[in-house]
């Protein structure tokens, strides 16, 4: 364990290299912060926090750079994020509150990430399987075709077209929009097959064909593999730190395009808790020079989706976190009022 003073020696170096994009020496070190101890001692704390691999030094007679272990020890040392000020919040709130759909909230919220954060931003699409039914809307377009709109609770809309084997009368399609509703609005999408599984039985023989049909593409819809879309914001933004990726940004962005690995950067979104991943700590090679930062967003209490950002490991932590925790606490409550 280090001692309280080394600790706020790296504190003082992480926050010096990540503002300066310079190694830092001891002399800047007693000059900048009020650590109450000499040079002399400052020096030989960094000497040991570089034995111990928290902080490296790139050149000889250069000044100290965190590790991997340092940043790592930093934030999960930090005694909070950093509160975001009230025109910050203001401006959050301004710039998600007038979404119209889903599509625009994720656009909304991976522009809104990467300008805060000056990072790339990466937002999952709520999960389905996570979701509850709001309502089944079913629209006749002619006597043996219909239209099937299922929303969700977190503002999903999922359209379907369905072909009946025979014509529904426009009285039986408002009684099986109302028997549907009636079943399946406020459940879960894993219990709605259940639930409507005796449906057919209620309706006269010559209509339990089209509504068997109906039913069947409502259930395919609710088990599609359909949720696991991103939208990814700000790549441009890496270009502002060439210096931190030692050999070139291009592994970095070849990660960023497949879809699978960001997916796995992000985790299960049924944890809501916020996750900080650090330079070799992501298991894909391409982002060995990146920290991620993610966190569940929701309309309840328990997180359909992840949201995020990825930037070089010498990012501002405690700002990057309360940005990307503000972000999902705003989407989360838009999710909840739609």
């Amino acid at each position: 364990m280090l001692s309280e003073r080394r600790l706020e020696v790296l504190r003082a170096i992480v926050q010096d290299y990540v503002g300066t994009e310079e190694p830092v020496g001891s002399k800047a070190l007693t000059e900048r912060h009020n650590l109450q101890v000499s040079p002399a001692t400052v020096r030989n704390d960094m000497a040991a926090l570089e034995e111990d691999g928290y902080i490296a030094q790139p050149h000889t007679s250069a000044g100290r750079i965190p590790t991997d272990k340092g940043y790592r020890l930093f934030v999960d040392k930090l005694a909070g994020v950093k509160p975001l000020s009230s025109a910050e919040r203001r401006a959050i709130q301004n710039f998600l509150v007038g979404a119209v759909d889903l599509d625009d909230v994720v656009g909304r919220t991976v522009r809104l990430l990467a300008q805060l954060t000056r990072q790339v931003a990466v937002v999952q699409y709520p999960s389905l399987t996570r979701s509850t039914v709001r309502h089944v809307e079913l629209l006749s377009l002619a006597p043996a075709r219909l239209m099937l709109v299922l929303i969700t609770d977190t503002g999903r809309v999922e359209q379907r077209l369905v072909d009946c084997p025979t014509p529904l009368a426009e009285a039986t399609v408002a009684d099986l929009r109302a028997r549907l509703n009636s079943c399946a609005a406020g459940q879960r999408f894993t219990d709605v097959p259940q639930l409507v599984r005796d449906l057919p039985e209620g309706f006269d023989a010559e209509d339990r064909s089209a509504v068997s049909a109906v039913l069947a593409t409502l259930l395919d819809t609710l088990v599609e593999e359909t949720e696991e879309r991103l939208m990814i914001g700000g790549t441009a933004n890496l270009t502002r730190f060439g210096q931190d990726f030692p050999l070139t940004i291009r592994p970095v962005l070849e990660a960023l395009e497949e879809q699978v690995v960001l997916l796995k950067l992000l985790g299960e979104a049924t944890d809501s808790g916020m996750t900080v991943r650090i330079g070799h700590e992501n298991d894909h090679e391409g982002l060995s020079s990146t920290s991620v930062v993610s966190v569940g967003y929701g309309s309840g209490d328990e997180a359909v989706a992840k949201l995020g950002v990825v930037g070089p490991t010498r990012m501002d932590y405690p700002g990057t976190m309360g940005a990307v925790r503000a972000v999902a606490r705003y989407v989360g409550q838009i999710l909840a009022e739609s």
